[in-house]
This record gives structure tokens, sequence and C-alpha cells, in this order.
């Protein structure tokens, strides 16, 4: 099955977004005021520390947490609920055990007939880099390949947008570095739209279009830094860490910044 093309209609679009938790005395306020607009096609990275609701807006434009003021709509459409239009990735893998990778890469294409369903799982498989270990159980599978094979699920069935919630953070740093350059590979050969939430500062530099870093109680996006290097990216380049240095001054006096991250 071909690869459906993106157009303007795909866009995701954040309005005077607002969220509540019920909390004790009172409401405890999340997001506040969240306009944005995601492209079809874009690699948006948002930043922020612990509590800033990144993952809160993330489960929002996936259709996990209702209950919000505001609009967000992918395309023409209210997002109202989960929906195969879009995927997500989280942190731990969440592959169920009983499955094999072929399996779990095709739990969502029920309302494919056979012949389509195996090509389109194959074709993801491959597109991971996990040739030979269809038949393998997650059990079987080092972290890295066990994101790779939760990847290739949320994108078989072509979704028009992917959310990755922290999706290296339990990773060792070189698998780590590993893993952007493979999801990297990934958005250049797909194009689907994007959407990472991350601590890291530099990962977002390295993978992102845009960044959107928020700050914390109530989270609101305290600024927008379009990323504006080819790829792929010299993370030790004069550019790169300047733009580094931009979002660390979001969240740190210019004397705070560690000398590590200042060129």
């Amino acid at each position: 099955m071909e690869r459906i093309a993106l157009s303007q209609q795909d866009e995701v679009v954040i309005q005077q977004l607002r969220k509540e938790f019920p909390g004790d005395p009172g409401p405890l306020l999340a997001l506040d005021d969240i306009n944005l607009t995601i492209h079809p096609g874009e690699f948006l990275c948002i930043v922020g520390g612990s509590g800033c609701g990144k993952t809160t807006l993330l489960r929002i434009v996936a259709g996990l947490e209702r209950n919000f003021a505001g609009s967000v709509k992918l395309g023409e459409k209210n997002i109202a609920g989960p929906g195969l239009d879009r995927g997500l990735v989280f942190q731990e893998h969440r592959l169920f055990p009983w499955l094999t990778v072929e399996e779990n890469v095709g739990f969502g294409l029920a309302d494919y007939r056979p012949p389509e369903r195996a090509a389109q799982v194959r074709r993801y498989i491959n597109l991971v880099g996990l040739e030979g270990f269809e038949k393998s159980y997650p059990h079987q599978l080092s972290g890295g390949m066990g994101q790779r094979v939760a990847i290739a699920r949320a994108l078989a069935s072509q979704p028009k947008v992917l959310l990755l919630d922290e999706p290296f953070g339990a990773l060792d740093a070189l698998t780590r570095i590993r893993m952007q350059q493979e999801v990297l590979r990934i958005w250049e050969a797909e194009r689907t739209t994007m959407i990472l939430v991350t601590h890291d500062i530099d990962e977002a530099v390295y993978l992102a279009d845009r960044v959107v870093v928020m700050s914390p109680r109530p989270g609101t996006i305290k600024n927008i830094l379009r990323v504006g290097l080819s790829r792929p990216r010299n993370r030790s380049g004069y550019d790169f860490v300047q733009i580094r240095k931009t979002i660390y001054s979001e969240f740190f006096d210019e004397n705070e910044i560690p000398e590590e991250y200042v060129i």
C-alpha cells in the first residue's frame, strides 16, 4: 500500500487550550492558553522541565485526555478520542509479550486483507531494520529493538501524526543516539508529522524543525525556536551549540548554563 500524501488539511491546530485536573483544595491548572500549529510533515520537539504539562499536551493530541477547554483539531476534525490517524509511542515499548514482532506490528491492521496486512507488516519491519526478527518475542529483544518494534507498530496503520513521549528515556546513552538517528531516518523516508516530547535539549536540536519551550505551573508556551540547520547535524558545530545555548537560556541565567553546553 502506498504512503498517503499529507496536505495542509492534515495540520494539527491547537487553540486556547486549557486543561485542569481535580485537586485538593482546588483544581490544578496543568496547561493554559496553548496556541500551536504543527505543519504536515514537520518534526516538532517539545521541551521543558518536569511538571510543565508537555506529556499532558501530547496525550490530549492523542485523544487520551478529555475535559479540556479550547480546541484541538487534526485537519477539520476535532480530536475527541484516540484514532488510527495518530500513532503513539511511549517511553516503554509496551509490546504484547505473547505476540511475536510481526504480530505486534500487525496488531492494529485487523481491517486489512491478509496479503495487504502481511505486506504492510513486512514493509515496516524492514523500515526499522528488524529483518530476521519477525518471529522473535519481546523478551528476546534489546531495549532499542523493542522501541523499533513500537515505532513500526505505530506507523503500520499509516497515521497522519506520530506522537513520541520520551521514547528514548529508558535507553543507555549510546543506544539513545542510535535511536535518534533511526527515527530521523524513518521520518525522512516517511515524512509523517512527528511530535516528540523530551527533556533532552541536545536531542531536540538534533531532530527538530522547531522546538517548543514550555514553562511550568501552569504549562504555557514560553518560546518557539526554528532550527534552521541542514541534516545530518553536527552536534559539536558552532551553529548547533548556539541554538542549544539559546534554549538553555530559556531555563537558566547566562552564568548558570553549564560550561560544557557553551562554546
